[in-house]
């Protein structure tokens, strides 16, 4: 593993300029979480043959992923042991309508270096995050690296799969909680990138879009009017929780062009494992690079083996590393799984290999790799002083090294 990539630091010298123009032109606004900079003095130095194998197995999860959401569209019973809540369940029917080929599928596959390999975590399937991170922050530290490039660019993917299914100078809604400002830096990234190809753009929270006909409407006020397509960073689970006047369920049987379209939800759940076996589908590189996972009444009680994960965790919450939470943590999270198993699942530990920098400094690094409509789209990378990667890891940037001009 070592020799396909490291950990090489930034100049001492230009970290303090690289951090501001990751502030002001990667729209990280924010680089703390409490005491901690997320922002990395490190970067990862990756080969060739490394990325394009990552990517490679990024496609392959990328369609296994799909084949499965169309599978569960006509199999309620097993979407029933997804953990997923009650007012979701309900509207599910509404999927039958479901065309990938009219929406825009937007995905992240998390890997992790072990002593035998790389392993896969999960898939963000809903509203994967780091989108600015992993498209800009490489452009920005490249010049430091000789020899190494950027991989690829995520808005550039997502704007060319809307251009295939949307009219130029179109308007698209940029869907997000609009009170916060992580969530409001993601959308103001794309939504520079898509504007300045001649794509109009609106900010709207979730209840600023009605439905007409199955088509989406804007309502927000000076912004009313026809959507063409939808660019949706707002949590399925988290639009129950609207007022009902707000006909959320509108999203479920859109016909207007969606990146992520609801189908999403069946495989963002960490449960999806469980239902495998019955889907009819064939999933060998999921069944490869995921360990093996069980429901939690499964375990045994004190099986240091297994971690358990909430059936909607995001950002690496409520995973039960030990080294990575305190002892209340822990406790709160077995008392959880106690109380509602249907709503976690148990997967067995891989040892997560550390990179060790120049100082001697050693951390966990998580590769995220996304796919846009099944085509690799970039690199988000972050590590971590454990084998945790949580709100509290450091956003690194991931540069591949060049191939070698024939002469």
């Amino acid at each position: 593993m070592s020799k396909s990539m490291e950990l090489a630091l930034i100049p001492e010298s230009k970290y303090s300029e690289y951090r501001y123009d990751v502030i002001f032109k990667a729209y990280k606004w924010d680089p703390q979480v409490g005491d901690h900079n997320t922002i990395a003095k490190q970067v990862v130095l990756m080969e060739e043959e490394t990325a394009r194998q990552l990517e490679m197995w990024a496609e392959q999860l990328s369609e296994e992923t799909m084949q499965m959401e169309e599978a569960l569209i006509n199999k309620p019973s097993l979407v029933k042991k997804l953990g997923l809540p009650r007012k979701i369940l309900k509207t599910l029917e509404r999927l039958s309508g479901y065309d990938k080929r009219q929406n825009i599928r937007l995905m992240r596959f998390d890997f992790h270096p072990t002593p035998t390999g790389w392993a896969v975590s999960e898939v963000n399937s809903d509203v994967p995050g780091g989108l600015a991170e992993a498209s800009v922050l490489p452009e920005i530290v490249c010049k430091y690296f000789d020899g190494y490039a950027p991989r690829k660019h995520i808005a550039k993917s997502l704007l060319e799969a809307f251009s295939e299914r949307i009219k130029e100078s179109g308007t698209i809604a940029f869907v997000h909680a609009t009170s916060y400002s992580d969530d409001r830096q993601v959308m103001e990234f794309v939504s520079d990138y898509f504007q300045a190809y001649g794509y109009n753009t609106v900010f709207a929270a979730p209840d600023h879009i009605v439905w007409q006909d199955k088509k989406a409407f804007c309502i927000l006020e000076g912004k009313e009017g026809p959507l063409d397509g939808i660019a949706r960073f707002f949590p399925l689970e988290w639009l129950t929780n609207l007022p009902r006047k707000s006909n959320w369920k509108g999203y479920y049987d859109c016909a207007t062009p969606s990146c992520n379209h609801p189908v999403a939800i069946l495989t963002q759940s960490k449960r999806l494992p469980l239902v495998w076996d019955e889907l009819g589908v064939d999933i060998p590189v999921w069944k490869k690079l995921l360990p093996e996972t069980k429901a939690p009444k499964a375990i045994k009680q004190k099986d240091d083996d297994w971690i358990y994960k909430p059936a909607l965790g995001r950002v690496g919450g409520g995973i039960s590393i030990n080294e990575a939470i305190t002892e209340k943590e822990r406790k709160q999270i077995k008392k959880s799984v106690q109380r509602e198993p249907n709503s976690w699942v148990a997967q067995r530990r891989f040892t997560s290999q550390p990179l060790t920098d120049m100082n001697k400094e050693s951390y966990h690094l998580c590769v995220g790799v996304f796919t846009v409509n099944g085509k690799s789209a970039g690199f988000y990378g972050r590590i971590s002083p454990y084998p945790r990667i949580d709100d509290r890891a450091k956003d690194i940037p991931l540069l591949v090294r060049k191939a070698r001009e024939s002469k």
